[in-house]
């Protein structure tokens, strides 16, 4: 009778929840981490910073980001995400408040870097919490869901900043020490409410522990990457070079497009932080929309050719719309492409993630790690090169539009080599199955 009653017993929705935390968390690491872009211009008035200098700054952050995610990480699987988590939080919300008190150029350089590093492993543990609250049905919508929030947060973070630096009470360094809050208060929410192992949650009932259990053992399984394979395949790096030139651009629009809408379009601070804000919202659109899209097409025609398919359109028509923003006088147009661009560029970011999928199989942490590594080159490259590259112009006398308009023409070339690097990836061609020496170079089943 007991055993009956079980069985009728509806499932608890704890882990949605559990999604619910990791959104939050996500929306308010974009918000923290894009909210400098919207304060670089009164950073350097008031420090006396060039573009150049700045472009270390923000270059500093990505670094860190780079270097610290896969060994952060690492700690969840040791010690367990939710104090991991909770002491992520802390620490980048500490740094982000911190950044309001630097009086120079170094001290910027340092807490930014550091600021990076606490960043760094909470998407990692985030989605390490997926794979154990989740079925694996459910942990690409989820992972989905989360990417989504972050640029959700990004898009919010422009105005929220602006509004915090036009009272006149706070400033731009008022501003860092009160979007330091949010994460203080998640870490503590979150330490309070989580549990790592499901089934130490009170509020988890008996068929959501057992759903959560039946699938807990296929991710569990620790298995050896055949790297001497895999860094041999040209679709690994292709697939890595495709993210580098994506990330070039999309980390002008987390940093540098603000200031750029400044002093290249002379358009006010305000007005700014909204265009800004437009353009990330395109690109969680895309996020969302993406997943959508590739998954359909897929269904439809059966061929995993279409992902590269969309591909090739997305960034083909992104870079286009990336130079023909410089063909337009008004702001609002030359904010249009570029949140086309920006839009396009993460709707075919869900198709990268799904063959990503199909050619890593049981190695998809790990390769997706390393291709992601790559995409941090690009990003680090986009921040120290726009930031030169504007004051090099400033130097022949070039201002205003003259000063900056000819960068986007190479953010646009590089998207379109993004493109014809979806022409030559292989769908078919798994990255990491060890097979028989007759048997290498077919299909992985």
């Amino acid at each position: 009778m007991p055993t009956r009653l079980q069985d009728e017993l509806p499932v608890s929705h704890v882990r949605y929840g559990v999604l619910g935390m990791l959104c939050v968390l996500s929306f308010i690491l974009y918000l923290d981490r894009v909210c400098i872009s919207q304060a670089l211009t009164d950073i350097q008035s008031d420090l006396k910073l060039s573009h150049g200098d700045m472009s270390y700054v923000l270059g500093a952050f990505t670094l860190a980001y780079g270097l610290f995610e896969l060994p952060i990480g690492h700690w969840g699987d040791r010690y367990g995400s939710r104090g991991v988590l909770a002491r992520i939080a802390i620490w980048w919300s500490a740094f982000t408040m911190l950044t309001g008190a630097c009086n120079g150029l170094t001290m910027l350089i340092v807490v930014r870097f550091l600021f990076g590093g606490g960043e760094a492993g909470a998407l990692p543990n985030a989605a390490r919490v997926i794979a154990r609250w989740f079925p694996p049905q459910g942990r690409g919508p989820a992972q989905g869901m989360i990417m989504t929030s972050a640029l959700i947060g990004g898009a919010v973070s422009p105005m929220l900043a602006q509004g915090l630096i036009d009272l006149p009470q706070l400033g731009w360094r008022g501003a860092f020490a009160v979007l330091g809050l949010p994460g203080l208060l998640w870490a503590a929410a979150f330490y309070y409410w989580f549990r790592d192992d499901p089934a130490e949650h009170p509020a988890v009932n008996s068929r959501e522990r057992q759903l959560l259990e039946a699938s807990r053992h296929a991710s569990t399984e620790h298995l050896r990457v055949p790297w001497n394979v895999t860094l041999r395949q040209a679709n690994l790096w292709l697939l890595g070079g495709i993210v580098s030139c994506c990330s070039f651009t999309t980390y002008l629009f987390f940093s540098w497009y603000p200031t750029y809408l400044k002093q290249g379009r002379g358009v006010d601070a305000d007005t700014t932080s909204w265009f800004a804000g437009l353009v990330l919202a395109a690109g969680a659109c895309g996020s969302l929309s993406g997943g959508f899209l590739s998954d359909r097409l897929l269904r439809k025609t059966g061929r995993r050719r279409v992902r590269c398919v969309i591909g090739v359109t997305c960034l083909t028509i992104s870079g286009l719309a990336m130079g023909a923003s410089q063909l337009f006088d008004q702001p609002g147009a030359a904010v249009a492409c570029a949140a086309l661009a920006c839009y396009l560029i993460h709707v075919q970011l869900a198709s990268w993630w799904g063959v990503v999928s199909d050619l890593s199989g049981r190695h998809l942490g790990a390769l997706f790690g390393l291709m992601n590594s790559m995409g941090l080159l690009g990003a680090i490259s986009s921040q120290v090169f726009l930031g030169h590259f504007v004051d090099w112009l400033g130097t022949f006398g070039y201002v205003g539009r003259a000063q900056w308009d000819p960068a986007f023409y190479i953010y646009g070339g590089l998207l379109l080599l993004g493109a014809a690097g979806w022409l030559l990836v292989d769908p078919e061609h798994s990255l990491i199955e060890v097979q028989p020496k007759s048997a290498i170079g077919k299909q992985a089943p």
